[in-house]
């Protein structure tokens, strides 16, 4: 793993370091409490985060946490719920 990137398993990308949000320690999750997941994108429609990723966020560091949080602004952009 290049020391400069953060592999972030669930999202599949590397973010690097200075990408990443800066929130506070812990990280909050993005919860919003409107938990539906959608088929068509694998993500919830609540917090845009996948199944995968709700499931690990309890365990996971603030490094995972804040790769997370840095894919949302793309998530929303790109989905529409509708």
């Amino acid at each position: 793993m290049d020391a400069y990137l953060y592999r972030c398993p669930c999202l599949m990308v590397d973010t690097p370091p200075a990408l990443l949000p800066v929130l506070p320690s812990p990280v909050p999750s993005p919860c919003v409490s409107l938990c539906k997941m959608n088929r068509d994108s694998g993500l919830c429609e609540g917090c845009l985060r996948t199944l995968d990723e709700i499931i690990a966020w309890g365990k996971a560091d603030d490094d995972f946490k804040r790769a997370v949080w840095a894919q949302l602004p793309y998530r929303d952009a790109m989905l529409d719920f509708g």
